[in-house]
């Protein structure tokens, strides 16, 4: 959700119109929610062979591939519900989102590194928020585009983390298994490439002195985690991290919002 928001304000300067507001946080849910069954029903065979998702309801046998295909249906239904209330050229946009929503969980066969592939899908609902404010795309849109792929492979490298050892063996690729011991490395590495993105972004957008004082907290914040990845981390610990960068999107918003009303 937080990339369409950012990607709102942004092309606003400040408060979006309500109702694009209320389309793209209900579209988020909608549509990541959609995620959430494709990436379960391309990985069931998968899940089942690892601690942590063999409980999850298609790995574990309580729901059938049928369930999932018409619970899938019902959002992509009502993610074009929401799609129709916005101009054409977004409306043209929105299928390659269900396209990369759709690529994703196929990533981890192919590349080393499909936590890209799960921030260019994020990402794209920074570019039809864009799309939607302003009737066409501009290069802060693209940053914004840019820092979420950033963002996603840092996260969800912390996220890998839980499974690297069932990733292992069962041949999935991931970008902790990748990284290796230098995993902290490569999450300080993209998320200052993150922080540098935002921060152009909002240069382009011409935003005020707050939103970079919020972007150094992050900053300092995310220097924290990737210092924090240097000794191994556990399970639990790994998870936590990855579940605070909800906080990272919350200082972000916050910060254009007051960037363009303070």
């Amino acid at each position: 959700m937080f990339p369409t928001l950012w990607s709102l304000v942004l092309a606003a300067h400040g408060m979006p119109p309500l109702r694009l507001f209320a389309i793209f946080v209900a579209g988020s849910f909608v549509m990541r929610s959609a995620g959430v069954v494709m990436n379960d029903f391309a990985d069931r065979s998968f899940d089942r062979h690892v601690a942590r998702t063999q409980v999850r309801p298609l790995a574990s046998g309580e729901l059938s591939t049928i369930h999932a295909l018409l619970i899938l249906g019902f959002f992509l239904l009502l993610a074009g519900m929401l799609v129709v209330l916005l101009d054409p050229f977004t409306i043209l946009l929105s299928p390659i989102a269900v396209l990369l929503a759709a690529i994703y969980p196929l990533a981890k066969r192919v590349i080393h590194i499909p936590q890209a592939m799960l921030g260019i899908a994020f990402g794209w609902g920074a570019i039809m928020a864009w799309s939607a404010s302003r009737g066409h795309i501009e290069a802060p849109a693209w940053c914004l585009f840019a820092a979420t792929i950033c963002w996603a492979i840092g996260y969800d490298t912390i996220y890998a983390l839980q499974d690297r050892e069932d990733d292992r063996r069962i041949g999935v690729k991931s970008s902790a298994l990748l990284f290796g011991s230098s995993a902290w490395i490569a999450v300080g590495t993209v998320f200052c490439a993150m922080l540098l993105l935002l921060g152009l972004a909002g240069w382009l957008a011409d935003i005020g002195w707050i939103y970079y004082a919020a972007l150094a907290v992050v900053g300092a914040w995310c220097l924290r985690q990737a210092l924090q990845l240097r000794q191994t981390v556990t399970t639990p610990t790994a998870f936590h991290m990855f579940q605070q960068h909800v906080w990272v999107g919350t200082a972000v918003f916050i910060g254009m919002i007051a960037g363009f009303l303070l």
